[in-house]
C-alpha cells in the first residue's frame, strides 16, 4: 500500500469514528441526560407491550423500506441498483445526517453507495425529500387551515376565503417544481447566488412523470405511516382527541417542524414538541401525554435508527478501487 493509499485508509477511519462518537453522544445527550427525552423513553419502555406501542415499533421497518423503495426508483434512473444497496444507503444516509445541519449528510451517505454519476445523485436525493416535503406541505397546510379557521379567523368571512385561496395557490405552487422541473432550473438561472445549484438539479427533468407519480406516491404513504405512528403513540400514552381535529394537529405538527431550520437531528425535537403541544391543546388534550407520544415518536423513527445506521457506516466503502482493463473487459464478454 502506497503512502496517499495509506493517507486515505486512515481519513476514512477516523471520519468513521468521529460520525460514531457524534452519534452515540448526541443520542446519550438525547436519551439520558434531557429530562423530557428521558422520561418519554422510560414511559414508552413501561408500556412497550401495549398494542399501541407494538403497532407503531411494527411501523418502523414499513417507514424506512418505504423510503429504501423511494430512494430505489430514484437511484436506479442513474445506474442498475440493488434494493439491499438503496437500504444500505438510507441508514448510511440517516446516520450521517444526524449529526449535521439540516441533515445534509443525507446525501453523502447516499452518494457513497453509487458507483458513478454523483452528480447527478445529489439531485436524485434534492427530488426525494422534495417529494416527502410535498407530502407535509399538502396535508400541513390544510391542518393548519383548520385551526386557523376554527380558533382564529371566526367572524371574519372575506379573510377565511382569502386564506382558503392562498392554501390552494400554495400547494399547486408547491407541486409544479415536481412536473415543470425546467421552470425550476429557469429561475435558478435567472438569481445569481443560486445559478451554482443549476447543475446538480439538472437531472430533475430526466425523470418521467410516472417516474414523479411512483415517488411522490410513495412519499405520502410513508407521511401516512408516520401520522399513523403518532396516533397510535397518543391512543397509547391517554391522549383521545377527535379523530379529524386529532389528524389536523399531527399534519400541522409535521408542517411547522419541516419549516424550521435545524443543527442536527435532536434540535429537531424542540421544534416538534412545541409545535405538538400548542396545536393539541386548542383541542382540549393535556401536555404530557402529547410531549411524551412526540418525543417517542422521535426515539423510535430517528435515534434508534441512527445507531442501527452505525452498522452500515463502519463498513462502508468510501474509496473504490478503480478496475484494471483486463477486468473490464471480463465484465463487458
Amino acid at each position: 500500500m502506497d503512502v496517499a493509499a495509506r493517507r486515505r485508509s486512515l481519513l476514512v477511519v477516523a471520519g468513521k469514528l468521529l460520525v460514531t462518537l457524534l452519534t452515540l453522544g448526541l443520542l446519550y445527550r438525547s436519551v439520558f441526560t434531557d429530562a423530557a427525552t428521558a422520561e418519554a423513553w422510560r414511559s414508552l419502555l413501561g408500556s412497550v407491550l401495549t398494542v399501541p406501542v407494538l403497532a407503531a415499533l411494527a411501523l418502523v421497518p414499513a417507514n424506512w423500506g418505504l423510503e429504501a423503495w423511494k430512494w430505489w426508483r430514484l437511484a436506479r434512473h442513474l445506474e442498475p441498483v440493488s434494493f439491499k444497496r438503496s437500504f444500505r444507503a438510507v441508514f448510511v444516509g440517516l446516520t450521517l445526517g444526524f449529526v449535521t445541519p439540516n441533515r445534509v449528510g443525507d446525501y453523502a451517505g447516499r452518494i457513497i453507495e453509487l458507483k458513478s454519476r454523483r452528480l447527478d445523485a445529489l439531485g436524485a436525493v434534492f427530488l426525494g425529500r422534495y417529494c416527502q416535503l410535498v407530502a407535509t406541505v399538502l396535508a400541513g397546510s390544510v391542518g393548519l387551515l383548520y385551526f386557523l379557521l376554527k380558533f382564529y379567523l371566526i367572524g371574519y368571512p372575506a379573510t377565511e376565503v382569502g386564506l382558503v385561496a392562498a392554501t390552494l395557490l400554495l400547494n399547486a405552487a408547491v407541486l409544479l417544481p415536481l412536473y415543470r422541473s425546467r421552470l425550476l432550473l429557469a429561475a435558478l438561472t435567472l438569481v445569481r447566488p443560486l445559478r451554482r445549484f443549476r447543475r446538480f438539479l439538472a437531472v430533475m427533468p430526466t425523470y418521467s412523470a410516472r417516474e414523479i407519480h411512483a415517488v411522490l406516491g410513495l412519499s405520502c404513504l410513508r407521511y401516512a405511516v408516520f401520522c399513523a405512528q403518532f396516533g397510535l403513540l397518543l391512543m397509547a400514552y391517554g391522549a383521545t382527541p377527535p379523530v379529524g381535529p386529532g389528524l389536523a394537529a399531527i399534519a400541522g405538527t409535521f408542517l411547522l417542524k419541516s419549516l424550521v431550520p435545524s443543527l442536527n437531528a435532536l434540535a429537531d425535537v424542540g421544534v416538534r414538541e412545541l409545535s405538538a403541544t400548542h396545536l393539541f391543546g386548542l383541542l382540549g388534550q393535556p401536555v404530557l401525554p402529547v410531549l411524551s407520544a412526540s418525543l417517542s415518536l422521535w426515539v423510535i423513527n430517528i435515534a434508534l435508527p441512527s445507531a442501527s445506521g452505525l452498522l452500515f457506516v463502519l463498513r462502508l466503502k468510501v474509496f473504490r478501487k478503480k478496475k484494471s482493463k483486463a477486468e473490464k473487459a471480463a465484465v463487458n464478454s
